[in-house]
């Protein structure tokens, strides 16, 4: 997959991954919208990573680090462009970005039902950890 471009976000890009995530993302965030993703590349400029093929967004990932620890989320391919390696190339320049900031361990994000994603993050190396469950919290309506 030579002509892939990795490359992070712009404010230019925000539109078109929002719509790209309703069609290559499985399930949705709060912040799932334009005041949300404008403050995460405001607040971090390399945190969202794209992928493009021939001037097409195929593929995304958020790779948060907040000084202690590392946090992926938003991994994404389009439907139709995955099984590729685009997933795998998005997950390498998350962890690239994590080890050049002194992450240690990434930890990612997987919707317990999206079975295909399970696969995919096992074959980056990634495993579950049964003994954690997430908590959360809504801070605004």
């Amino acid at each position: 997959m030579t002509d892939l471009r990795i490359r992070p976000a712009t404010a230019a890009d925000l539109d078109t991954v929002l719509a790209f995530w309703k069609t290559a993302a499985e399930g949705t965030s709060i912040s799932d919208d334009r005041d949300g993703v404008e403050r995460l590349v405001d607040r971090d400029p390399e945190a969202l990573i794209l992928a493009e093929l021939d001037g097409e967004l195929v593929g995304t990932v958020i790779a948060g680090f907040d000084g202690w620890r590392c946090h992926l989320y938003r991994l994404a391919v389009h439907p139709e462009r995955r099984r590729r390696g685009i997933g795998s190339a998005l997950l390498t320049a998350a962890d690239e970005r994590f080890v050049r900031l002194g992450g240690r361990r990434g930890d990612a994000m997987v919707l317990q039902r999206n079975e295909t994603a399970h696969h995919a993050w096992r074959a980056a190396g990634y495993t579950p950890q049964e003994q954690w469950r997430r908590w959360v919290k809504q801070l605004t309506d």
